[in-house]
């Protein structure tokens, strides 16, 4: 081939490379295999070593080339790269806006509303339409020099052609292509935008770290921010980080921020596809209420939106104040993490006698929901954290998880904070309080104690157990406290003349709930098991275990009585409850110590004697489409609450897990879905959308 030749096919290959390149790292899609472009790649590889003379700066084997720095140049911003301001709240917002107006009242006020990526901010230089150097935004006034690592990333153009969208280019448009045009072949334009890494990498990445044995990065920013200042351009390569951007410092007589992001479009960078035009700040309000139920689904991380005004002779009026555009503001989502003081740690008992120290906060706004309270869990735990009353704390909510102390912030103790030591007797009734060897669990063995017998009564009145409408926890206490109830079984010998003498009883509501709870009076017999709160059984082994105890029923009666049950599951012996499937010796010895004992005897005869039936559902084996497939949920369903999404996922024979692990074969996800998404994705979990839970069980 001549040198004529040779060129022309360099060009050519540079040409079809960079069509593909933008097809997939641009548009998402893809028109070729990844061999096939990597084939492409290596012959323009080899043809331009073979012939250096015909290498250029915008060629695509340029993205990661020569040696690794010994440091980064400064870099001075002939245009200041500011911050923003932040709120947290509509009311900020609000009071935003109002500023604004009261500096410019007859300015033009509609707003330019984008994602904000959480990432780490850059900008590019071209010259004459070549990428000429990328900085850092360093101090605002002075950056670095992080060009090799910049090229490294497919969504940057290395250089700046003019892409017709007829989506996009219209008359308004085509005055700024002419001078757009101009720039390139002549002159000098300024991107900025974030770089960023997806979730989905951030994933692979840890996954590796993990089978290496090497500590795993905390999140994608932080990672994204280390790779781009990395001296060696490989290293930035191997992290397939990607870019946004979202201004054209450039002016070229651009009438609004609106348009500056057609023109990005244009020379074919990425666009936030949510980015958008909104006349008044209840639109801007709403669409932040949108993106933040999105937020989780993202393939990449969020914090917020920035709102702009639209109009840029109104925002250049408006000026700066400090180191912040006063016409745009971050309208941040609400903060999965914060800080609060512990203002005193309580001991709460549970249904089996478990005492759980709770920590009182001053109340802190986290994910959206004020936060007063956390479960500190254990004795062991506190000492872990080094908690004392009065201390700082980090706190924690995300998604679906509850508020969790995270950490203590020992700097900030002033030498007031007090020490906390669990009880050496119940706080209730005063009973002694055992530790077993091996748990880290404190309980009370009165059997006796007032506070265990009311929990185990809204235990069994719960919406997983019995579910009776209407009698919550004061009601139970009332109950308790005139001495009208003082076991299960007495729930259902409540009648309504029990109920008048009470405060605030009227006789509506008196009829009302005594007809709820004799409208409760069947119950399948999951939830039957579950109800008596025995030791270690919780709603999945309740659901074991009935599958073993209908299995000994021996005729096929479709409902039985509580002493039917009673009698099969006190005959099973020790090695036979071993025997059952995912039932360990623990959970044995709790469940044969439960039927055998006199006082539960004598409170299931009571139950059987007020004609508690038991349900045993028919199981129709060709619907199993599920058997042996282990479910977790996460997030809101629109068609289904979680436990009935649960129940029909029981029905065709799965089973539900409360936490993702490699033994998980779907994920569940709805919207606003918490860490487990992420669970899911680092162990490659099948996650499944509502729209395929309907799919598979209408199939």
């Amino acid at each position: 081939m001549t040198k004529k030749g040779i060129k022309q096919r360099i060009n050519k290959l540079k040409k079809e490379i960079n069509y593909h390149r933008y097809l997939y790292h641009v548009l998402d899609t893809r028109e070729i295999s990844d061999a096939v472009l990597d084939s492409l790649k290596h012959e323009l590889y080899r043809l331009e070593q073979q012939n250096p003379e015909f290498i250029t700066e915008d060629s695509p084997t340029q993205r990661v080339g020569g040696e690794a720095l010994d440091k980064f140049k400064k870099v001075y911003h002939k245009v200041k790269m500011l911050s923003l301001e932040d709120v947290f709240s509509t009311g900020e917002f609000e009071d935003w806006e109002k500023r604004i107006k009261k500096v410019s009242p007859s300015g033009k006020y509609e707003y330019f509303g984008e994602l904000k990526i959480d990432g780490f901010a850059i900008s590019l230089n071209y010259e004459n339409g070549l990428l000429k150097f990328a900085s850092t935004r360093g101090d605002g006034e002075i950056g670095e020099d992080v060009t090799k690592n910049i090229k490294t990333i497919e969504s940057i153009p290395l250089a700046l052609n003019i892409h017709e969208d007829e989506n996009v280019i219209n008359d308004d448009m085509n005055i700024y292509i002419k001078s757009i045009k101009k720039l390139l072949e002549r002159g000098n334009l300024e991107i900025r935008g974030e770089v960023y890494m997806s979730r989905k990498v951030f994933l692979e990445i840890n996954k590796e770290r993990k089978k290496k044995g090497e500590p795993l990065y905390a999140n994608p920013r932080n990672t994204a921010a280390g790779s781009i200042r990395q001296l060696d351009p490989k290293i930035a390569a191997s992290r397939k980080l990607e870019f946004l951007p979202y201004a054209i410092i450039t002016d070229f007589g651009q009438d609004g921020h609106k348009d500056e992001h057609n023109i990005l479009k244009i020379l074919g960078f990425k666009r936030d596809k949510y980015a958008g035009i909104f006349s008044n700040i209840s639109e801007v309000e709403s669409f932040w209420k949108d993106i933040l139920k999105r937020r989780e689904k993202l393939a990449y991380q969020i914090d917020g939106l920035v709102i702009s005004v639209n109009d840029n002779a109104t925002f250049k009026k408006l000026g700066v104040v400090g180191k912040a555009p006063r016409g745009a503001v971050a309208f941040k989502f609400p903060a999965e993490e914060s800080t609060t003081k512990v203002e005193d740690i309580s001991v709460q008992i549970g249904r089996t006698g478990a005492l759980t120290p709770v920590a009182h906060f001053l109340p802190v706004l986290i994910g959206g929901t004020i936060v007063t309270r956390a479960s500190l869990h254990n004795e062991d735990e506190i000492r872990r954290l080094d908690l004392k009353i009065g201390d700082t704390v980090i706190i924690k909510r995300s998604g679906d998880v509850i508020p969790k102390v995270v950490s203590v912030l020992k700097n900030l103790r002033v030498g007031k904070e007090m020490d906390f030591k669990m009880p050496k007797n119940c706080p209730f009734c005063g009973g002694k309080i055992e530790r077993k060897e091996g748990e880290v669990i404190l309980k009370c063995v009165n059997k006796k104690c007032s506070a265990k017998h009311r929990e185990a009564l809204r235990h069994f009145t719960s919406k997983k157990a019995f579910d009776i409408v209407g009698l919550g926890p004061q009601i139970l206490n009332k109950l308790a406290d005139e001495g009208l109830i003082s076991d299960f079984a007495d729930i259902f010998s409540l009648r309504e003349g029990d109920l008048l003498p009470i405060e605030r009883f009227a006789e509506r509501s008196a009829s009302k709930l005594i007809e709820a709870i004799q409208q409760k009076k069947e119950i399948t017999l999951a939830k039957f098991i579950y109800s008596l709160g025995i030791q270690h059984v919780g709603e999945e082994t309740a659901l074991t275990l009935a599958g073993s105890t209908s299995a000994e029923i021996k005729s096929q009666k479709s409902k039985v009585t509580v002493d039917e049950v009673s009698s099969i599951l006190k005959s099973f012996s020790l090695e036979d409850l071993e025997k059952i499937q995912d039932i360990g010796p623990k959970v044995a010895e709790s469940i044969h110590i439960y039927f055998n004992d006199i006082n539960n005897k004598v409170l299931l005869e009571k139950l059987n004697n007020l004609n508690i039936i038991i349900n045993i559902p028919k199981v129709n084996l060709k619907k199993y489409i599920f058997s042996a497939k282990v479910f977790v949920l996460t997030g809101e369903l629109e068609g289904f609450t979680r436990d009935k999404a649960k129940e029909v996922i029981r029905s065709f024979g799965g089973e539900i897990s409360s936490s993702v692990s490699k033994k998980t074969d779907y994920l569940l996800a709805g919207e606003n879905h918490g860490s487990k998404y992420d669970k899911a994705k680092e162990l490659e979990v099948k996650i499944i959308n509502e729209k395929d839970f309907l799919k598979m069980i209408n199939s």
